[in-house]
């Protein structure tokens, strides 16, 4: 006999896209949007406060720091009030920040607000992933993968516009647009977010940086699998451009060809993983972005420089969804805390990689980084047993 706890967990596991999967994937696709709308918008804000190359990367750093110091923050904050609270308030006040950047007449407050736009963001990300955690768990089966193929399309979705409505209607109308467009997606879903069921025993976990080595192991898969996708965000065109003498279309393509694979691939990352589980997906994963990376590495042409980075793709799509699935299922610790270090790590090596890469560059070559970095897949492949955590049977 079925207990109707068991029914509904039944229902949850049959039906393969409930509402709170629904809410959650549209919340991904708004953050990732959001991302992707700004970026088609530096070159104005840059002119419009007259920003030379070092000031514009001090603010795209302030950007970053504001990401990374909010998500601890909110990790403990999500252990203490739930996934689902978090979301909500994290979605609500990121609404206006690119339509407050857009209208900040100087530096110091363009400074402020761009700060406190990477803080909503990254907030938004641990509360997002943490919620999508508790999906997962309910459903029986994995769905971070597609949760950040939503991001992913979003991204993609809010750069293509971006730069075609900037032309079309100008900066003003584009940001109207935006934000208009996000109001309605996020008052549309936020409603339908799953909501945490927070036991008295959870709430006595004690909110402190984790004690067991664990999570910070897969901080290290998470930041080993970033760090080579910033490197190809920031760095790919240009290696394409200098040392392979490629066109300015050719160029793009780096990023384009890797973004492309990484955004299919991880709509295509929750069935293949169910099926071969966590562990064995990571470590097929990680060998496809070691044999792209080295492809792109050592190319004799732009062409085939291009296929290493597609390749690579394939790869990395799914081991950070992966990580990120792990650190929320580690027992013994406070729903959010685990998460908050993972996300911190991996979105450090976004943030830290692409100037040290540059740096390094500077003084031997692309090639050679490009060579250099699949040795950290390496490293995530010696790790991966740890991705076990992330198997939903396991936690049934």
């Amino acid at each position: 006999m079925h207990s109707p706890i068991d029914a509904t967990h039944e229902t949850m596991r049959v039906s393969s896209f409930p509402r709170g999967r629904m809410a959650i994937s549209a919340l991904f696709f708004a953050n990732g949007f959001t991302v992707g709308s700004w970026a088609p918008k530096i070159p104005e804000f840059a002119s419009r406060l007259g920003l030379g190359e070092s000031a514009l990367g001090l603010m795209i750093l302030a950007f970053g720091l504001g990401s990374l110091l909010m998500m601890p923050v909110v990790g403990g904050m999500i252990a203490r009030l739930g996934s689902s609270r978090l979301v909500k308030v994290t979605s609500i006040l990121g609404l206006p920040t690119l339509l407050l950047l857009t209208l900040a007449p100087t530096v110091p407050v363009a400074a402020i607000t761009i700060f406190l736009l990477g803080g909503l963001i990254g907030a938004m990300d641990v509360a997002m992933n943490a919620n999508a955690v508790l999906v997962e768990k309910r459903m029986r089966r994995p769905i971070m993968s597609s949760c950040h193929g939503f991001w992913s399309l979003g991204g993609l979705f809010g750069a293509a516009l971006g730069g075609l409505l900037i032309g079309a209607v100008g900066i003003m109308a584009h940001v109207l647009l935006v934000t208009l467009f996000l109001t309605a997606v996020v008052l549309g879903v936020v409603g339908m977010v799953s909501e945490d069921k927070t036991t008295h025993t959870e709430e006595k976990v004690p909110l402190r940086l984790p004690q067991s080595p664990i999570p910070y192991l897969v901080g290290i898969m998470a930041l080993f699998s970033m760090m080579p996708e910033g490197a190809i965000l920031d760095w790919g065109a240009l290696y394409l451009r200098q040392e392979l003498s490629s066109t300015l279309t050719q160029s793009g393509l780096a990023f384009g060809a890797f973004s492309a694979t990484m955004a299919l691939m991880r709509f295509a990352g929750d069935p293949i993983r169910e099926k071969l589980g966590a562990v064995t997906t990571l470590r097929v994963c990680a060998l496809f972005a070691f044999a792209g990376m080295m492809i792109a590495g050592q190319a004799p042409t732009a062409t085939i420089a291009i296929v290493g980075f597609a390749i690579s793709g394939i790869g990395i799509s799914n081991m950070v969804p992966i990580a990120f699935s792990a650190a929320g299922n580690l027992p013994g610790m406070a729903q959010g805390i685990a998460l908050s270090v993972v996300t911190f790590m991996g979105y450090s090596g976004i943030l830290v990689a692409p100037s040290l890469i540059g740096f390094i560059a500077e003084f031997t070559s692309f090639s050679i980084v490009f060579t250099a970095l699949p040795m950290l897949f390496l490293v995530v492949l010696a790790l991966s047993s740890l991705a076990r955590h992330a198997n939903m049977r396991d936690h049934q």
